[in-house]
């Protein structure tokens, strides 16, 4: 099995991956049985020195329902009938993944509202506690 290239700076080394077939779950008749197409693809994001720890906390964090006890990444592909194609998918899988932990979230700068916002909100404001107050019994004393 080959590398897994992320992007032209990161390439995680085949070594670092472990694939299992196991017996597919669903549809599928005889075949389901009978063979073992379905791929579990492991990956230890922590002994990955490729990725930064800012990137694997984030893998981690997003991924939490695909954790072993040992933080060990779980990927798991059954949605072609031939085991190379899933294997191909899992790997796609977990490339996205890791490209999605490592985008940089933009920093939000607040900004001040347009004077039509303010004026807007102030007269809707000014019409509902018109509202309101048409609605309250007044009592003359």
């Amino acid at each position: 099995m080959e590398d897994l290239v992320i992007n032209e700076n990161i390439t995680i080394p085949s070594e670092q991956l472990t694939i299992s077939a196991v017996r597919s779950s669903g549809p599928g008749g005889q075949n389901v049985n009978k063979v073992s197409t379905c791929i579990e693809l492991r990956f230890s994001p922590k002994n990955c020195p490729e990725l930064t720890e800012t990137a694997i906390n984030k893998l981690l964090a997003a991924n939490k329902n695909k954790l072993d006890s040992e933080d060990c990444l779980i990927i798991t592909s059954q949605q072609f009938r031939e085991q190379y194609r899933n294997i191909e998918d899992a790997r796609e899988k977990l490339r996205n993944m890791i490209l999605e932990a490592l985008k940089v979230k933009k920093k939000r700068r607040p900004t001040k509202p347009t004077k039509a916002s303010i004026e807007e909100r102030m007269a809707s404001k000014k019409i509902q506690s018109q509202k309101k107050a048409s609605r309250s019994k007044k009592y003359d004393e």
